[in-house]
């Protein structure tokens, strides 16, 4: 069967819902993908006859395939969004992936990060013909805490070379200015003097790729991931850590926190919207609670 075919009318009412809500690109592609995974489980059922059984069984087997707590909640999310969309436009009346509860995630897990040595060998291991485009991105992530989409998104108009300054445009469609760090400046600034030539010569993003389009979300994963490689090649793969290009957004806020920054302003550095969101940046290892237990004295009083 083709899904595309078959919802042809919802599937093209539910991309104009979300980009008419300002969905970023990147999330309209993952909820159309969630979405036609979610109508291929469905084997032809007309959507007027789904029951909420069949979005928490579509859920249950999207589990049972091994997917974690945090993506089988994002496909929830893409479908229940998916009738929203629908009801509003007028399509549907009913959302049967409604009051479907979310799976618990841990919410106090210490979010993976490298520490300022770990960061520099890193940045080290960044090589190949685009070394300078690359080092800049990550230079972006690492030291002013950018998301990789923000990344992707980043224009030329966006850097005011004068104030050393970033305009950044964030999750839940909102600009934040974000000054750019004196060892910072150099780097950005020769990423730009060598930007590669785009493809079409009004194209204004910041970083193009070598087939001279934007570079993509995925691409600058890729990069990170081939990076992060390298920076483990010598690690046993059994002690390998699960660095991806994300890690480097953790590893901003965390060196942020030690050096002092209080919560708030890194949150408004981080884009968060909530300050909750920030407080998970606030671990601290275990060598660091040693050193503050071991100032402890204890004096035992005299018998």
């Amino acid at each position: 069967m083709d899904i595309n075919k078959e919802y042809e009318e919802e599937l093209e009412a539910f991309l104009i819902w979300m980009k008419d809500a300002g969905y970023t690109p990147y999330t309209q592609k993952s909820y159309l993908a969630d979405v036609r995974q979610f109508l291929e489980s469905l084997n032809g059922k007309q959507l007027e006859s789904v029951k909420k059984l069949h979005v928490v069984s579509f859920l249950t087997s999207v589990r049972e395939r091994g997917v974690s707590d945090a993506t089988r909640n994002r496909k929830h999310a893409a479908v229940s969004c998916f009738f929203k969309a629908l009801i509003e436009l007028e399509l549907y009346t009913t959302n049967p992936a409604a009051g479907i509860k979310k799976s618990k995630t841990e919410k106090n897990r210490e979010p993976v990060y490298l520490d300022e040595d770990d960061l520099q060998r890193f940045l080290a291991a960044i090589d190949g013909k685009y070394r300078g485009r690359n080092l800049a991105v990550f230079l972006l992530m690492s030291y002013m805490g950018l998301r990789v989409g923000e990344v992707h998104t980043l224009n030329l108009s966006d850097y005011n070379v004068e104030r050393r300054s970033l305009r950044v445009f964030g999750k839940g469609r909102k600009w934040r200015n974000i000054p750019v760090p004196e060892g910072v400046v150099p780097y950005l600034d020769l990423a730009l003097e060598g930007r590669l030539t785009p493809w079409r010569s009004k194209e204004e993003a910041m970083f193009i790729s070598q087939k001279g389009r934007r570079l993509s979300i995925r691409g600058i994963q890729q990069i990170a991931a081939d990076t992060f490689a390298r920076f483990q090649s010598e690690v046993p793969a059994a002690h390998r850590r699960p660095y991806s290009s994300h890690k480097l957004r953790h590893s901003f806020a965390t060196m942020l926190l030690r050096k002092g920054a209080d919560l708030r302003t890194v949150q408004e550095l981080l884009g968060h919207s909530s300050i909750q969101t920030t407080t998970v940046y606030t671990h601290i290892t275990s060598r660091e609670k040693e050193v503050a237990m071991s100032r402890l004295q204890l004096q035992m009083p005299q018998r």
